[in-house]
């Protein structure tokens, strides 16, 4: 068995058992990347990913896993691409878990594991670095919590300066699961996302929990070798908790004696400086009776994050939206004087709280998804956000800077792009440079009256059809018009015969007049 560890912006887990579930089914997409057909582990049933993602190349790893994410992976050998997106259907404004497995299995005959960017929509999630990770004998996953923006969510692969020349960005599968909307809601997840440190069931060890848990989050054991663990003796309720945990983690606590503090020191990795989403979750282990009921203070670092925290057998959860942390973090309990016991803990989650990188604007992504959906042949990298992260817009695709990022510029000149010109492509209203030069294009010419800054538009050297669109003369920023060696028919419109100061090239070839 493989075990796995979390890796987010630090390195916090250890190796553990993946867990095999046998709950209900889970909703959302599980996907085996590089997979041929389902497979199902428990509740849970993999879908092979080709359905996901159109680019790449499947391999099996030889693995000793009874995990079956584990047996193969899809990797990405294309280095021109600029990065390589699966896109899975989702609810606009709905929360969603993603998680991204990584298990390397030499599948390249080298020596350690690519390092490379993931991407969700158009924010530069993390690095991915799983050397330590697979050196242990560990696959390692990526958490991350995200509002879908539109009808669909990309996640992503891409090189970086880190990625050594010949290696490939490789995943071995990818989750995605709709949340309830009171999950993590004090974020603002239209300007930002979560990016999962560390979640942890205190007192337990052996595998991860995630029985029972509705989302499939992983609840990874930790004990910290000197507090005593105590057992709970009574039930609670998930769904009287925003954040649903599973009623597991509260089977079991760490605590300290009555009258004195409990120290703890979580999560065990020197943090970077950010802020992050804190929860804590506790509960009385005691026989649910009047009595059974702790008061304690909470805080963190030294600072005070709860006062007074009135913790009964049914269960309380305490958390900060933005609470900023750097280096080592310490959580301390201490309890009220007439508390009848010891403070106890157990679970807590903590997530980075991660700006979004911004988004393409919706109708530039529908302009833009439309073209490559009339187009045969486009470049592999045309999925996912088309103009974000910077650096990582589609291939032949500029655009402006800034959280609503516009299409200022095309140019696939000579890219072997079959197709048509979908009318679409008049959404694009900031664009000012449209060069399709070189290409085997079909059909005709588009209506583009509503691209006002287009300024240069070159289609010449291609197999289109049809008349001049009328009104291609009435742009008023246009200058160049290149449509020689095509197979246009009819009359130049008079706005474009007779216009002044356009450069407008329309022969050889073509039969207008």
């Amino acid at each position: 068995m493989i075990p796995f560890s979390l890796l987010a912006a630090v390195l916090l887990g250890v190796g553990v058992a993946f867990p095999i579930h046998g709950a209900d089914a889970l909703s959302g997409y599980q996907i085996n990347c590089g997979a041929g057909a389902e497979q199902v582990a428990g509740n849970v049933t993999w879908l092979p990913d080709a359905r996901f993602i159109a680019v790449g190349n499947a391999t099996d790893i030889p693995s000793l896993s009874a995990a079956p994410m584990l047996a193969s992976l899809r990797y990405f050998p294309d280095a021109s691409a600029r990065k390589h997106c699966y896109v899975l259907p989702a609810v606009k404004a709905t929360k969603y878990l993603v998680r991204t497995t990584y298990f390397y299995g030499g599948f390249d005959g080298g020596a350690a594991p690519p390092v490379f960017d993931q991407i969700i929509d158009g924010t530069r999630w993390s690095q991915v670095d799983t050397a330590a990770d697979y050196a242990a004998g560990r696959a390692t996953y990526f958490e991350a919590v995200v509002v879908a923006a539109g009808k669909a969510v990309s996640v992503c692969l891409a090189r970086n300066a880190a990625t050594a020349p010949g290696s490939s960005p490789f995943i071995s599968a990818l989750e995605v699961v709709p949340l309830d909307d009171s999950v993590y809601n004090a974020t603002d997840f239209a300007s930002y996302a979560l990016s999962t440190i560390a979640r942890h069931s205190f007192g337990h060890d052996g595998s991860i929990i995630s029985d029972g848990d509705q989302f499939n989050r992983y609840w990874q054991p930790y004990s910290d070798g000197v507090s005593p663990v105590v057992e709970s003796q009574g039930s609670v309720a998930p769904g009287a908790f925003w954040n649903r945990p599973p009623e597991d983690v509260f089977r079991r606590g760490v605590t300290a004696s009555r009258g004195n503090v409990l120290d703890l020191q979580w999560p065990p990795a020197p943090l970077p400086t950010a802020s992050y989403y804190l929860a804590l979750y506790f509960q009385d282990n005691r026989t649910p009776s009047p009595l059974s009921w702790r008061v304690f203070d909470v805080a963190v670092n030294g600072q005070p994050f709860f006062a007074g925290l009135n913790v009964s057998a049914a269960g309380s959860m305490v958390y900060g939206a933005a609470w900023p942390l750097s280096g080592q973090t310490k959580i301390t309990l201490t309890p009220a004087p007439d508390s009848p016991v010891g403070p106890v803990i157990n679970a807590a989650e903590l997530m980075m709280v991660v700006p979004l990188g911004g988004r393409t604007h919706p109708r530039d992504v529908i302009g833009m998804e439309t073209l490559a959906r009339g187009f045969a042949n486009p470049p592999s990298d045309w999925s996912g956000d088309p103009c974000l992260p910077v650096g990582n817009s589609w291939t032949g695709v500029s655009c402006t800077e800034g959280p609503l990022a516009r299409v200022t510029a095309l140019n696939l000149t000579n890219f072997s792009v079959g197709g048509s010109i979908s009318d679409h492509i008049a959404n694009m209203t900031a664009i000012s440079s449209i060069w399709l030069v070189g290409n085997n294009l079909t059909g005709p010419i588009p209506d583009m009256s509503p691209l006002h800054h287009l300024s240069s538009l070159h289609l010449e050297n291609n197999q289109l059809t049809g008349p001049m669109p009328p009104l291609l003369g009435d742009l008023p920023k246009l200058q160049e018009l290149f449509v020689q060696n095509n197979n246009l028919q009819g009359t130049i419109p008079n706005n474009l015969r007779n216009r002044a100061g356009i450069a407008f090239q329309y022969t050889p070839g073509n039969n207008l007049s």
